[in-house]
Formats: structure tokens, C-alpha cells, sequence
């Protein structure tokens, strides 16, 4: 536990190297079961796109950050991680591109095990992040030392802010050694194994990301033995795995999943709904009736819990008509993304926030700020490696409540599994039995008997007049070409 008023630096350069406690061994941190929050009867999950922790919040006082790290000096790379193999990290914008096509760079599965560098222990060096490309194809330009960067803290210091109000986790990882496919996956199920020897990684080959996709459309395999299948998978709508809608349909809990439309759901279509919207990949949710490999019919009754556009949560707070339980997917230039050239996510994030904090809501809501995976951008931290799939690296979570105990850097280790503990202790909803059931729960990051947080509305930051649009359709192929992919 840390505790650290930073309300004066956020926009303070710190040179100094701030790593403490970066080891890693392959052992997992012994479960933390605390009292459920009784208080908080609403949880919202925002999610974001694409930073590592120190990509967020390199600088900020008492959490595990860095200034340099080391790089690699393999084949090409010798060009440029010469010395004494330190990079200092430099800074770089939200928006990072021009004309809508931002600057994106690997993050898939291969890209992780090239940055973090196993050794024969198993434990990340961390120091291939000169050897990851441009691009989503993993066969992009070099991307030398671009990703040793941390973001402008002029457009950080919302999030700054709120990491100081309330909680952040220091040592949160993504499950998965993959992206946002598998994020978007994971928050709602904690697992993308499909039997005892093979599990999803990266994403399928096409929009959108689901029972709604094309048919022959596939999603990669990663195998126990460490070898990935990106030519042939299953088609990308399951049934091999329960979501967390099983465990609330049960027990007649309310939720809401708030996101853009597919493709030709004009006027609300955004990039975003066709990738990121976790439940169109579920059979169970999407499809009154799915018969494999492709065909999906009709809707199912828990389509009902699909809420667009995603703007709807606001008409929502307003109306008293929020769910219990709700997820948050923001629009591809509202989510932080580079290939999004855009940088409407604080705005987008204080306008929430803001949003709740007015609210009637307030007094009995957490909400659990992410960012889904870490997108190829330098963190120091070595994350567990626990299994073939598992642990990813290390992501921002800022846990946003009454209850939040405040001023508060958690140390202990979470994952995806800890945010669907979280939320079934707090509604008791049993367990899925995934990585919920082994994962350190979010509670210890609240205190029910504290006097609660006043909330304090904060000015909306200033952003580009990309910020607060949904991405036209004929825009969306020029990302695509531009990123060399799909970015995810």
C-alpha cells in the first residue's frame, strides 16, 4: 500500500528512474479475499485502448515506473540500441499521425514474447522493445526505439488526477499475452481457452469480431506447446466458455453493455462496434440459434442488454435507468488508440466521469478505469509468466469510487479475473470458475467504513475536433491499410 498526493505534478518532467520492486518470479501472488464493498450497488467498466501502465503514468510518484529502459541490441537493432543498451524515454502525443492515420505498432502475441524476452527461468527481461514494427501485420517498417515513449503529461493530467483522487493499481496485467480481441474476451468471461491444450490469441482476420462476421472468417490459436496457428482457427463465435451474463442472468441482475453499431447500424457506426464489442463473439448472447461453423440466427434474448450508441449511458444516468452492472466501449477516437490519430479519450473519460459524479449514482457506484492492453509500448515491469498464455503486461487501472480509499497505489496483483471477482462478490453471483476464481479480487482498493469521497467535477480537457465522432465507413479501409491490419 502507498500513498501519494501528486495534485502538483502533473504536468512536473521526472528524470529520475522510478522502478522499485520489479522482479517476477513464476509464482502467483497468494489470493487476497476482503469483505465485499456492500455499499456499492453500481459497477461501470470503462475501457480504453492500448497503453502500457508506464506508457500512462511514467513519473508518477510512488508507483513502478521507469524513465529508460533497456534494449536489445539482436540483428538489425544493433543500428540503434548501441551504448550501453539504456534508452531514455522520450515523449509522444495522443495524436500521433496525420489526416486520421495514426502511428500503431505491434502488440500481438509474437510481439510480447519478443519484448519481454524469456529467460531459461522464464522471467520477462524486458528488453526487446526495439525489435517490435510498425503497423498490426507484425511485418512492418522497424520501428526502432519509438517504443521507449510515455504520453505527454499535458494530456495525461485527467488521468493523472484521478489516479491521485482515488486508487491505482500498480500491478495490473492483462490475462492474456495478446490484444484487444482477446481483452475484449476476457473481461467478460476471464478465460479464452477453448480445451486443455489450446487457447485464442491475436484476432480474426476481418471485422467484425463475432457471430455478425463474414463466413471462413477465423480466429488464431495459440497451442500449450507454444506453437500459433494464424492460418486456420475457429470461427469467432463460441461456445466453449460462460460469461459473466450467465452469473447475472441467474440471478436477475441488471446490465448494460454500451457501444457503437456495426456496420450499417447508420447513424451510430463506429470501428469500434465491429471490433470491440465482446458479447457479438459470444453464440450464446448474439444468436437465438447457432449452428458451426457459421451460421448465426436471429438474435437471443440478451442481445436485449446492448446499448447503442454508447452515449445512451448518459440518457441513462439522467433517466435513473442505469444496470447494475455496465461496460463502457468508447469510440476509436475517444479510446486512446494510436492507429486512431485522435485524442478525445480524456475528454471523453472527464465527460463520464463528470457525468456520474452529478449523477443520483454517485454515493453507490465504482468504476473501474482500464486500458485493455498494453499496445506495444515499453513498461519495466516483468509480468509473471504463470502458463502459456499468461500473465500479459502491464496496464493502467484507476478504481474510481466514494469508497475508493483515496490517494492509494495498490501493490497487490490483479488481472482480468480480480475485475469479474470484483463484480461477482459484489452482487453474489457465485464464480465462473476461470481466472476469477484464482485472481486477487479489487475490494482490497475500497474501504466501506471510510468517510466517503466527495466528488469534485473536473473541466474538460481540451481535444482535436476528431474528439466526440464516430469513424465513417470509408474512413475505417484507410486505417486498416495504414495500420497493415485491423487495429485491435
Amino acid at each position: 500500500m502507498k500513498r501519494f498526493p501528486v495534485l502538483a505534478l502533473y504536468s512536473a518532467f521526472v528524470a529520475a528512474i522510478a522502478i522499485t520492486g520489479c522482479s517476477s518470479t513464476n509464482t502467483t501472488t497468494p489470493v487476497v479475499r476482503p469483505t465485499p464493498v456492500a455499499a456499492i450497488q453500481h459497477i461501470i467498466v470503462m475501457m480504453q485502448e492500448n497503453r502500457s501502465f508506464n506508457n500512462i503514468f511514467a513519473g508518477f510518484p510512488g508507483a513502478t515506473t521507469a524513465m529508460e529502459g533497456p534494449c536489445k541490441p539482436e540483428g538489425v537493432a544493433k543500428k540503434w540500441c548501441t551504448g550501453n543498451h539504456i534508452v531514455k524515454l522520450r515523449s509522444v502525443h495522443l495524436k500521433t499521425g496525420g489526416a486520421g492515420l495514426g502511428d500503431d505498432i505491434g502488440h500481438s502475441h509474437g510481439i510480447f514474447e519478443k519484448e519481454c524476452d524469456a529467460d531459461a527461468a522464464g522471467v520477462c527481461r524486458m528488453d526487446g522493445f526495439d525489435l517490435n514494427v510498425f503497423g498490426e501485420s507484425d511485418i512492418g517498417e522497424a520501428a526502432e526505439l519509438y517504443p521507449y515513449r510515455f504520453v505527454d503529461r499535458r494530456e495525461t493530467a485527467p488521468y493523472w488526477k484521478l489516479a491521485d483522487q482515488y486508487a491505482l493499481a500498480d500491478k495490473m496485467f492483462l490475462t492474456d499475452t495478446a490484444s484487444s480481441f482477446i481483452a475484449h474476451q476476457l473481461i467478460l468471461s476471464g478465460t479464452v481457452r477453448l480445451n486443455d491444450h489450446e487457447s485464442l490469441t491475436d484476432q480474426p482476420e476481418v471485422t467484425p469480431w463475432g457471430c455478425d462476421s463474414v463466413p471462413g472468417n477465423f480466429a488464431p490459436v495459440l497451442f500449450k506447446n507454444g506453437h500459433e496457428d494464424h492460418t486456420s482457427g475457429p470461427y469467432p463465435c463460441f461456445t466453449e466458455y460462460r460469461t459473466i451474463a450467465d452469473l447475472l442472468d441467474a440471478k436477475d441482475v441488471s446490465y448494460q453493455f454500451y457501444v457503437e453499431g456495426m456496420f450499417g447500424s447508420m447513424p451510430h457506426f463506429d470501428f469500434s462496434g465491429a471490433a470491440w464489442n465482446g458479447f457479438d463473439a459470444i453464440a450464446k448472447v448474439r444468436c437465438a440459434k447457432f449452428t458451426p461453423p457459421y451460421n448465426c440466427h436471429g438474435h437471443a434474448a440478451d442481445w436485449k442488454h446492448i446499448s447503442t450508441p454508447n452515449t445512451n449511458i448518459f440518457s441513462d444516468l439522467r433517466k435513473g435507468t442505469l444496470p447494475a452492472v455496465s461496460w463502457l466501449i468508447p469510440t476509436l477516437a475517444d479510446s486512446d488508440h494510436p492507429a486512431s490519430d485522435c485524442n478525445g479519450g480524456p475528454r471523453w473519460v472527464t465527460k463520464v466521469i463528470n457525468a456520474i459524479g452529478n449523477s443520483q449514482y454517485w454515493n453507490h457506484t465504482a468504476v473501474i478505469l482500464l486500458w485493455d492492453d498494453w499496445g506495444g509500448w515499453y513498461d519495466p515491469v516483468p509480468p509473471p509468466q504463470t502458463n502459456y498464455t499468461s500473465l500479459g503486461m502491464r496496464i493502467p487501472m484507476i478504481l474510481i469510487s466514494p469508497y475508493a480509499k483515496p490517494h492509494y497505489i495498490s501493490e497487490t496483483q490483479y488481472d482480468y479475473g480480480s475485475i469479474l471477482r470484483f463484480i461477482e462478490e459484489t452482487f453474489n453471483l457465485g464464480s465462473l470458475g476461470t481466472t476469477d476464481a484464482t485472481a486477487n479480487s479489487l475490494a482490497d482498493s475500497f474501504n466501506p467504513k471510510q468517510t466517503p469521497n466527495a466528488f469534485k467535477p473536473a473541466p474538460l480537457p481540451p481535444a482535436s475536433s476528431c474528439a466526440d465522432t464516430e469513424t465513417p465507413p470509408g474512413m475505417l479501409q484507410q486505417i486498416i491499410n495504414h495500420d497493415g491490419g485491423v487495429p485491435d
